[in-house]
Formats: structure tokens, sequence, C-alpha cells
């Protein structure tokens, strides 16, 4: 077929950009596609005129994709183009489907044979578990072994050494080289691998068998990688040394869009393509067929205030024929209410996008309550086992059985008591010879007057609680029972302590509340998506490569989302800021999914940067509604339409209502530069700022004195 009758008939709606990526087979090649710019048809495309006008032969093409949904996703996109003979000659494999068979080849080469894949989770759970409870001292939840599988696949796709890993497990409060060395060696001994190990594994074989290399690099001369963004270190390295320096290797992702950091992610691979990879080319597919032009005009200028990306701009394809709306309502807690009502009254696709997904569970539990359709993607049950929310229950469950020996040695330690554990169990041990509640069996033993008064207030506390609504309950919990306390002491997560408190809204007693967590948890673990609902609610990263007609995304709060800030960037570490970008990165991928209507929601009081920071109008009313609000009630919700064009007014103004890292602004004795760092006070006014000048000198200048005295925004 020439080239020609190949573009007539497969790629004639393809427009110049994406017709380059098709066409440019050869050598090393980036291909960064900006949201909504087609990079699958591209892809499918390129695969069908490598093999009908390049002559290449489908034995020598591998594509990777990241997950098996989506190697069977392309192999439908390119069979429907091409025909299912075709479809099934070439290869669309994930990297752990080829470092699947790199292993067993390796294994016959050498008549050795291969570890065991490690398929069962509850092996390897048991292997965590008991390692937990030998190096941390007490019994883990589900979600405490979750979260320790999620930072050894981080370990050993980032090829921590046992320094890193160490100083990993520090900054989250646990053992882990103990619990990562110890897994290691209980599956060796065993003669298991698991996933990661599986990529380690094949990645040393391919470096110490040049014979096993050279099959490889022969056999798939092409290879191409989609959503590149979304692969991790020891991923991009296996790739690199298949392809080769200056092989055949086709690349499609975008930095902008990897926000699976938790995973080990890698976007520097990227950023450092062309240096890895001698003569590579990179191409920039930026137009966006997907959403309204003032969507597309938003998030680009959003995500350019990002450090670690390539230079390029989002451009729409359509015209603008919406303005986005911010609706700030009067607490973060009406925002249940307020979606409920979208619920009701759905008549057109709305999907509620959130960053995590305990945020969604007081609207499902509306929802399901009044029995209203919806679709929940991937709704994670992981907030049900968290270690805080079995805090809580076990807390209310010994309100109810204050003569519990088990659920008090769980607790008696999170409510500032001092409370010695040898103690503890003395008051058990007599609680149960004279038939009486634990808490009253301090009265027996011999401890110190202020840690008796503690016990006594404590006693008091679980009393009246056992006749409250668990929603009082919780909030005694909290305020005044010392767990509160607890958990800003030890840096844990109190945002749980909010979720629980909208749940318990809607029970009178502690028991109903207690069977309507589990009852919760089982209808969202049996769910079954109902296509025919136009309402969805997706936590972002589940959204992703999706797109909705309208989008709402919720809590865009300081300490939601983002869920921390950077108050001072010259003394934030490298992987504080790499933890924000990828912050800022999910709110672009959240916000570029809508493609007719975009909605952001927060809340009086509260600050949100990215509001801020996109909308600084948004941000100087907000403030002052919450200054007003200490005489008033707040307003329900205040839809405010925003991205009009600017008036003669605004364009006079000289003082920027907010500051963003990455702007650029330019001074009359310095010349122009980029901001750099910007500090706050606690109503997130800036009040100094600092400018790296394009001559390489650095200045601080203080905020709004700069502006007023001739320093301008470039914009």
């Amino acid at each position: 077929m020439t080239e020609n009758e190949f573009l007539n008939k497969y790629a004639a709606k393809l427009n110049d950009q994406q017709l380059t990526a098709v066409r440019t087979i050869n050598g090393p090649v980036l291909l960064l596609a900006v949201p909504g710019s087609g990079k699958t048809t591209v892809l499918v495309n390129r695969l069908g005129y490598m093999v009908y006008v390049g002559g290449i032969s489908p034995d020598n093409i591998l594509t990777l994709t990241y997950t098996v949904a989506a190697t069977r996703d392309m192999s439908r996109r390119f069979e429907a183009l091409f025909g299912s003979e075709m479809a099934g000659k070439l290869e669309f494999r994930t990297i752990n489907g080829i470092c699947a068979r790199i292993i067993s080849h390796y294994g016959n080469m050498i008549g050795k044979k291969s570890f065991d894949l490690l398929t069962d989770e509850k092996v390897s759970g048991r292997i965590l578990t008991d390692l937990f409870v030998k190096n941390m001292d007490e019994y883990p939840t589900e979600s405490d072994i979750k979260g320790i599988r999620t930072l050894i696949t981080y370990c050993k796709n980032m090829l921590l050494e046992e320094r890193e890993i160490r100083q990993l497990g520090e900054d989250e409060g646990v053992k882990l080289w103990e619990i990562y060395d110890g897994y290691n060696k209980a599956l060796k001994s065993r003669s298991l691998m698991d996933y990661d190990d599986q990529m380690i594994y094949a990645y040393r074989m391919l470096k110490g068998s040049l014979q096993l290399l050279d099959f490889y690099r022969n056999r798939y001369r092409y290879i191409c990688v989609d959503e590149a963004q979304d692969t991790s270190r020891i991923q991009h390295m296996i790739i690199s040394l298949l392809s080769g320096e200056s092989g055949n290797l086709f690349m499609v992702g975008d930095e902008d869009q990897s926000i699976y950091g938790f995973r080990a992610a890698y976007p520097e691979a990227l950023l450092n393509f062309e240096k890895e990879h001698s003569a590579a080319k990179v191409l920039i597919m930026d137009k966006n067929y997907r959403s309204d032009a003032r969507i597309v005009e938003i998030a680009d200028k959003f995500i350019q205030k990002n450090f670690n990306r390539h230079e390029k701009h989002m451009s729409p394809t359509r015209g603008a024929e919406t303005d986005i709306k911010v609706v700030t309502l009067g607490s973060r807690k009406t925002q249940y209410k307020y979606l409920l009502d979208i619920a009701r009254n759905c008549k057109s696709q709305t999907a509620v996008l959130y960053r995590d997904n305990e945020s969604i569970l007081p609207l499902a539990d509306l929802l399901e309550r009044e029995s209203i359709p919806y679709r929940i993607k991937s709704s994670d049950m992981a907030f049900f086992t968290h270690r805080v929310v079995v805090d809580v229950t076990n807390i209310l469950k010994f309100a109810l059985s204050p003569m519990d020996p088990e659920l008090f040695m769980k607790i008696y330690f999170k409510f500032q008591t001092f409370l010695r554990k040898p103690d503890a169990e003395r008051m058990c041990i007599i609680a149960d010879e004279r038939h009486m509640g634990i808490l009253d069996a301090a009265e027996e033993i011999d401890i110190n007057r202020h840690i008796l008064g503690n016990v006594r207030s404590l006693r008091t506390h679980f009393r009246n609680m056992a006749l409250e609504s668990p929603s009082k309950a919780l909030a005694r919990i909290d305020k005044y029972m010392g767990y509160g306390d607890y958990l800003r002491d030890n840096n844990m997560d109190d945002n749980k302590l909010f979720i629980l408190e909208m749940l318990a809204k809607n029970e009178d007693t502690i028991q109903g509340f207690l069977d309507r967590l589990k009852e919760l948890r089982a209808i969202l673990s049996d769910k079954r998506d109902d296509y025919s609902s136009d309402f969805i609610l997706s936590t972002i990263h589940s959204s992703k490569g999706l797109e909705y007609d309208e989008v709402i995304l919720m809590d865009v709060i300081n300490g939601v989302f983002p869920n921390r800030i950077i108050r001072d960037f010259k003394t934030a570490t490298p992987r504080d800021k790499n933890e924000y970008e990828e912050e800022r990165r999910i709110f672009y991928v959240g916000i570029t999914r809508a493609k007719e209507k975009l909605t952001l929601l927060r809340y009086d009081g509260e600050p949100s940067l990215f509001v801020g920071e996109l909308f600084p109008k948004e941000k100087a009313r907000l403030k002052e509604s919450v200054s007003k609000s200490k005489t008033k009630e707040s307003i329900l919700s205040r839809p405010t339409m925003l991205l009009k064009k600017k008036t003669s007014e605004t364009s006079k103004e000289k003082v920027p209502d907010n500051l963003v890292i990455g702007e650029r602004v330019r001074q009359i004795k310095y010349g122009s530069g980029v901001i750099t760092d910007v500090s706050w006070d606690d109503d997130e006014i800036p009040t100094k700022f600092t400018v790296h000048f394009d001559d390489g000198n650095e200045r601080i200048f203080m905020y709004p004195f700069a502006f007023t005295t001739g320093m301008k925004l470039l914009h």
C-alpha cells in the first residue's frame, strides 16, 4: 500500500501534527500529547502505517501499555480499523507481561526453573502482617497492609537503596526497611517473586546476558509505549535497554498528566529523553479536541506554573461557549446536600470528581438512602479499615461495652491519660474478677493521682457518650477526649473524622451508626455500574483518559485539594516540591476531563490556593466574605461566573490579587524575571516574594509595595 493510499483510507481526518507522528517511525521519538489531542488514535494509525507503508513485520513490533485493560482496548481499537487478522499478529503487552517472557526464556537458556510468581494476596498479606506485628508491636489493619504494599512497590520500582528506604520509613512513621527486607527474604525462601521483583529480575537478566538482550533487541526492533508518563523508573530502564540508545523507540505521554507518584511513576524519563537517546526527536500534539476553549485556557494557564515540564502550550479547537463556575458553599458540610440536589435533577452526563475516595462516601450514603441512581468508579474500601476509622469504631464499641478488655487494650493509650500498659492490663484483670467496668477498676490499683484523675474524666466521657447521638459522640471523641490531639501529635490524617461525622449525621444511635458503616462498605463493595445513570462519581485518578460533558470538582480547598501546600519553597525538600507539583498535575487532569461545563466547589472561610491562582478576584471576594461571615451566617451557595473578558477597569489595576510561583514580572531597575518563592500570612495573603531575574540576580520584594512602585506582571 502506498503512503497516499494509506493516508486517504485511514488517516484522512488527522491534522498535521498527528500525521507527522504517524509518519515518524524510525529512531527514538517522544510524542508529547496534551489532553484530548487524540494520542490513542495516532498510536493505532502509526502501527498500521508501520506495517502497511513501512513494510515492517508485525513480529518485530512490541506495543507496551500500562494495564492489561489498556492492552485489550488498544488491540480492539486496532482491530476496528485494520481488521482482526492483522491485529492478531501484533503484540500488545504490559511491561510485566514482557518481563514474564524474558524470565521464562532465560530459565530455559540456563536450564533452571525461575521463581514462581506470587499472585495470592492472602499469602503476601500473612507475611506482611507477621512482619508488621514483629516490627511495629501492634496488629495492622487492612489499610496498614495496603499502605505497606504500596511503599514496597514504590521502593522496588524506584530501585531505592537501604538508606533511602529507611528515610522513607521515617517519613511515613513505619519501620519500612525491616519489613521490606524481611518480606524479600520470606519470598526468596519460598522461591517466590512478586510483580515488582519480576521486573527487577528481568532487567538483571537482560543486563547480565548479552545473548538474551540481543535476542529481544532483534525480535522487537520497534517498541511503542503508551502512557509513558505513568511508567516507573525500573520500567523505563527495561524499555531503554530493549530499544538501545538509538533504537526505534516511540514513547507517547505527557509529563503534565503524570499523577501516579505513589506507584513510582517516573516522569523524569520524559524530561531526560533527549539526553538518554541520541538523535532523539520530540514531537508535540498541542491541540485539544475535547473541551470548551475556556476550559482549555484555564488548564493551560494553570499547568504553565509547574517547573518540571517540557515547554508547550495546549490550544483549543473549539469555541468558548461557557464560563467556568466557582460555587462557594457555606461550609464543607453543605456540599453533600448541594450535590444530592444535582443528582436528583440530573438530566445530562455529570461527573463529580474528587482527590480521595473517602470524600464521596457521605454523598454515596445519601444517594443509597434515597435510591437515587448513580455510577461510581473504582470505589476503594480502604477508608473502612484505616487506622483512624478502626480506632473510632473501637472507641464507640467500648462505650457500649465498657467491660471488654480486648477493645480497651486497643484504645487506652490514645486519650492522653498517660496510663501505663501494665496498669491497663491490671485494670482488665480486676474488672473481670469483680464484674465491673474496666475504667472503674482504676480506683482499685495504685496509680498516680493525676493519672487517676485523667481516667475518671475519661470514664465520665464514655458514660455520657453511650447515651448520645453518634454525631455528638464523634465530636466528643475529637475535641474533648484527647483523640484529636493524639492524631495531630502523631501527624495522622484527621480528615477521616470529618467523613465519619458526615456519615454519623444520618443515624440516631451509636449501634445504628456502626451497623451502617458495615452496610455501606458492603453496598459499595458489591455495587455494579448502572450505565443508565448520567450521574457519575470518580476519583480523578480513575477518570484519567476519560471525558465527561460536565465535571464538578469538589473539595478544592487547602488541606484536601491540594492536600499539602508549600509556604516556603526555599526550605522545602525536593520530595515536598515533587509532591506539590503532582498535586497540581492531578488538578490539571481533573479539569481537563470536562467537555462542556466545569464547576469548582469551595467553601466560605476555607482558603483555596488553586482557585485563588486561577481566579484572583474570586480569592479577594472570599476574603471579604470571610470577614463578613464573622457577623452573619454564610449563604448556602453562591455561584460565581468567571473567565469573562477583562474590562478596561481590571486591566488598569497595578497590584495583583495573588502571586503565583512561576509567573514572570518586570521591575524598572532589574528588568524581567520569574517569581521563585512566595511567603503568605495565615490568611493566605502574600507578604514577600523572591524574583530570579534573567541576568542571574535574585531579589526579595515586599508585597504589595513592589507593585505600587512600578513592578508589573507579564501576561
